[in-house]
């Protein structure tokens, strides 16, 4: 059997293609800073009194993280209209993945927190420093700088998971390259490029937060230093 590859009829619809990536994109992001912010809020409010805060939060990453993405999409889409709860497919598109990913970064952030020692909590208090301070410069700095290898990962898994919006029609990549392969049946070439765009994505996102986590996370001098060193090198080798 000869594959005959043809892109050009996959090219003819390059601006369709071009809108549907820009929407995962813009879903991608707005997923990732609502999630991670709603897995924070959920982190403290577990440490917060009265204790049924933390049982509320427990229901809700063990629901969560133990039912399918696809299946909290559809109880978005289809069944809160049937009490009165009705959005456009987009915007229940980014809810379902902003309440998925604040499951797991809840528990990311939680791993993260439960790491970081009582006494140097103890020390941040006998300073002086305020409960915020401390939590902020004590607790959830380095507690975040520990996890965020995972948090990334996770963030990468929520962006290719964008691709289930597709089954309420939205026309995100996934949703549009169906749509192409339909009008053209160049079923192989759409998938191929569309799977090229998820990858350049991944690859970019993966970069972009692995440097702000450096950026974030490095000790300024320990940056300088590297800095220096990585200078000096090319420098011997040149």
């Amino acid at each position: 059997m000869i594959f005959d590859l043809q892109f050009a009829p996959i090219l003819e619809h390059a601006p369709a293609l071009l809108d549907a990536f820009w929407l995962t994109v813009k879903l991608s992001i707005g997923a990732v800073i609502l999630g991670c912010l709603l897995g924070l809020l959920a982190t403290t409010a577990r440490s917060m009194q009265p204790r049924y805060f933390k049982w509320v939060v427990d229901l809700y990453v063990e629901a969560i993280r133990n039912t399918p993405l696809l299946v909290q999409l559809y109880i978005i889409f289809f069944a809160l209209p049937e009490f009165g709860v009705r959005m456009p497919a987009v915007y229940a598109g980014l809810l379902a993945l902003t309440i998925n990913l604040g499951a797991y970064s809840t528990e990311i952030f939680r791993a993260g927190i439960e790491s970081i020692h009582r006494s140097q909590i103890e020390a941040g208090m006998s300073l002086s420093l305020t409960r915020w301070q401390v939590f902020v410069h004590i607790v959830l700095k380095p507690a975040v700088a520990k996890v965020w290898p995972s948090l990334v990962s996770q963030i990468i898994l929520t962006m290719l998971g964008s691709s289930i919006c597709s089954f309420i029609s939205v026309q995100e990549l996934s949703g549009e390259a169906y749509t192409i392969q339909s009008l053209t049946y160049r079923s192989f070439e759409i998938y191929i490029v569309a799977s090229i765009m998820y990858l350049a994505f991944a690859l970019f996102l993966k970069a972009m937060l692995t440097g702000l986590g450096h950026y974030l996370f490095t000790p300024r001098r320990r940056r300088h230093a590297v800095s220096a060193g990585r200078v000096a090198q090319k420098g011997v080798q040149s």
